[in-house]
Parts: C-alpha cells; structure tokens; sequence
C-alpha cells in the first residue's frame, strides 16, 4: 500500500502516518466497492493532512471523474501530474479527464507526455491511437496502434481500433484476418457490422448482408438492426427489409431513420397506404428531419386517402424550415396534388407563391420548375410556363416529365415538328427508364448513407 506524505508537526510516535494510511486504504476499499461518495469525503477529509500526496489526489480526481464532476477530476489530476510528472499512467488519466471537458489540445499534449515516458508501453500506445480515432485523425492513429498490437497482439481493444483504422484508410484487406482472429476469441456484433462493411466494399453483398445480419443477432443495436435492414433495401430485397425494419420499429417505437427506412421498403413493395403511414410516424417523431420528406412526397401521390394527414406534415415542415427549398416546395405540391380529386379546393395562388419563393430560395430545382410551368399550363398561360420548362431542362436534361410538357407545349404553339422531336425525347427516357432508376436509387443511397452510423472505435 503506497505510503501517505504528513505535511506538519510529527509526532513522537509513529500514529499519525498509520492512521492516515488506514483512512486512504479505507477510502480505496470505498472506491472498488462503488461507494463513491465515502471514498470522496474520506479523501477530502486527508487532503489538508497530506497536500501532496499523489496517491490522495489521484484517487480523488478518479473518482470526481466516475461521479462526471469532470472540472473537479480534471484539477485533482493535474495536481497528482505535477506530483509525479515521470509517471505515464498520471498524464494518461489526466489526459482522458481532458478529453471529456473538450480540451483535446491539452489532452493530445497529456497522451503524449504519457508516451514519451513510456514508448514501449501497450497503454500508453494505444489510447494516443484511440485518442486520434475519435479524433477522426486516423492516419495519426495507425502507427500507434499497430505497435500496441506488435506489443500486446491478444487485445480485443487495440486489435479492433487497428482493423477499424485499417479499412478507413483503403486497407480492407489487412482488416479482415485481425477481426477474423477477434472473432475466435471474442464474438461481437460491432466486428461482425465492420466484417459486413468490408464486404460491401469488395461487392460481396450476400455475404455483407450476412454480417450485418450475425451482428444485429448479436447484438440488437437500433444502429445495428438499421445497418442490416438497409443493406437489403439498398440491394432491393424487399421482402426481408420489410421484415427487418418491422421488427426494429417495434424494438425502437422512437427511432424516426427505422420508421423512413420502413417506409421506403414498403413503397418500394408497392404498399403506399402503409408506407405513407410509416413516415407520416417519421416526421411525427423528428418533423424537421428533411430526409423521410422526400420519399413521403413520393408515396402520397399513390395514397390520396390520406392526403390531409400529408399535407399537415408538409405544412408543418414548411413553417418550421421557412428558407428551406425544398420544405416550401413539398408543401406545395402537397397542397396541389393532394387534392386534385376536389380541384375546387385547390388555393392556386398559395401554390403559386409557394412554388414562387422555393425557386428564390434555390433556383437549381428542377423538379421547381418544372412544376411551376405545369401550373401555369393548367391556367393557360403557357408564355410563362416555357421558360420553366425550359430552366428545367437546363438544369436536369434528362428529365422526362419536362420534355413532355415542353411537346405540350409546343404542340399548342403549332410547331409540330419541335413537339415531335420533345415526344420522341421523352419516349426515348421512357423505354430507357434509367434516368428515374438512377435518381430512385441515388436517393435511397443517400437516405441510407446519411442515417447509418458513424464507424468509430470503442468508447
């Protein structure tokens, strides 16, 4: 047990050094028991005793720092650091308290220290690696972690950090065999969830989905479970990305990404009453979440039962995110679609207005303006409606949509042969259909990439 430095008077017997041992040994017995707040009132209580005792401060800002009083931990192991500045594993815990106050710069100097000190240690190796993968600086971390792994090869810790740092730094291949070793001696679904990204990476994807599967197995994370219900959606097996993202929703009632991937798997399986329903959910649960809009605005137009529901979220969006574009035009074309049944309910001119500010929020929509000259074509002021059809053109030039609208119009002009040569351009993308595959797929992307989880290493 390490001994207590007295500050004061000594007395003639040797008492008082042993009765403060036996408090700070009391003290530690509290802090292996979880009892916190004794070990903490024991240790203050020697502080004016023994000032500068390294042992009493080290101890005391461990424990302010299990409490997360993380200022308090953070001055007592600077205190135990200047005490005992030859010692590592001092500038290690005080770098780590450093760390959760946001002081990364000091704490990158502590690990350091720590390391200078001791360059041949496994610790001190790898937490400076783990410090700079959090850090998102992984090619900072990669030396440091594969000497720690050189040093200590059997730990589960170091030896997923390096695999992680491995595959973000274009070396999947180096990966594998450290998280297929991992995985015989510690089975975990965060290895199984880095095996499957390693096998998307190399176009496995059967095999990606199976890891991605054995890891939500494993361990029945939202991130996990979202992970393998969109390697499926994105690879358009519907079926069991349904069931995957069912399963989740029911296991997370609060997660909004689950109830928007649920609703993209069902649109994509032509159910639209059900999909609607899902990310109606989604928008309830994070309204100003822009990414369950963009497939909501989708399959509403082929579940015009409940387009009052839609159309209140849409509104609601538009209000909370007024210069945002896209809100604006959702709720646009909410208001105008949605009830083209009851077309005398339809306020054209909100319409109008609406369609009208998305485009002087963002004039690069096409999808804008496109339907703004739909609007004014419908009205009969096709002067107006030419120039969006043609931005839109300008702007996305295989839009189909666009060129038929554009023939439209050019078939009112009399100019049969310019309408022709638009009826054969819209025909072409038509038979192609790979303009709108492609966007369809890019947005599914998007959404997935967008919501999965950050690849980071273990807290």
């Amino acid at each position: 047990m390490p001994t207590i430095v007295v500050q004061g008077q000594a007395r003639r017997e040797s008492d008082q050094p042993r009765d403060l041992n036996h408090q700070f040994q009391s003290a530690v017995d509290h802090y292996h028991a979880g009892q916190l707040t004794a070990a903490a009132s024991e240790l203050q209580a020697l502080l004016p005793q023994a000032p500068k005792s390294f042992e009493v401060h080290e101890l005391l800002g461990l424990i302010y720092a299990a409490q997360s009083q993380d200022g308090k931990a953070v001055d007592q192991l600077q205190i135990a650091a200047r005490l005992q500045p030859r010692s590592g594993a001092a500038h290690t815990n005080l770098a780590a308290a450093l760390v959760r106050t946001g002081q990364t710069g000091l704490a990158e100097a502590e690990f350091h220290k720590a390391l200078d000190l001791e360059p041949q240690s496994y610790d001190a190796n790898h937490d400076l690696g783990e410090f700079y993968i959090q850090a998102k600086q992984i090619a900072l971390a990669l030396p440091l972690l594969e000497t720690a792994q050189k040093i200590n090869p059997a730990s589960y810790n170091n030896g997923y950090d390096l695999a992680l740092a491995l595959f973000m730094t274009g070396r999947p291949a180096d990966a594998r065999p450290i998280l297929q070793t991992l995985e015989q001696q510690h089975d975990t679904g965060e290895l199984h969830n880095l095996l499957g990204q390693i096998d998307e990476k190399d176009g496995k994807f059967i095999d990606a989905a199976n890891e991605f599967k054995t890891a939500a197995n494993l361990d029945p994370s939202e991130d996990n479970l979202f992970v393998w219900g969109s390697e499926l959606l994105l690879h358009r097996t519907y079926d069991p990305a349904v069931a995957v993202f069912q399963a989740a929703a029911q296991r997370y009632p609060d997660s909004p990404r689950l109830r928007t991937g649920l609703g993209m798997a069902l649109y994509s399986q032509g159910k639209y009453d059900d999909a609607v329903k899902s990310l109606l959910t989604a928008a309830d649960l994070d309204p100003t979440d822009p990414r369950c809009y963009i497939f909501l605005s989708k399959a509403y137009l082929s579940s015009p039962n409940q387009a009052e529901d839609v159309i209140q979220r849409f509104r609601r969006y538009a209000r909370l995110q007024p210069n945002n574009a896209l809100a604006q035009y959702y709720y646009a074309v909410s208001l105008w679609k949605g009830k083209r049944a009851e077309e005398s309910a339809v306020d054209f001119q909100t319409v109008e207005e609406l369609l009208q500010k998305s485009i002087a929020l963002d004039s690069s929509l096409a999808e804008t303006h496109l339907q703004l000259g739909i609007l004014y074509a419908d009205h009969r002021e096709y002067a107006k409606a030419l120039p969006e059809y043609q931005l839109a053109l300008t702007l996305s030039p295989n839009l189909a949509d666009a060129h038929y609208r554009l023939a439209q119009y050019y078939v009112h002009a009399g100019e049969k042969d310019r309408a022709q040569q638009e009826f054969d351009t819209f025909q072409k993308l038509k038979s192609e259909h790979q303009a709108a595959v492609d966007k369809e797929r890019a947005e599914v992307e998007q959404f997935v990439y967008s919501a999965k989880p950050t690849s980071s290493a273990k807290p």
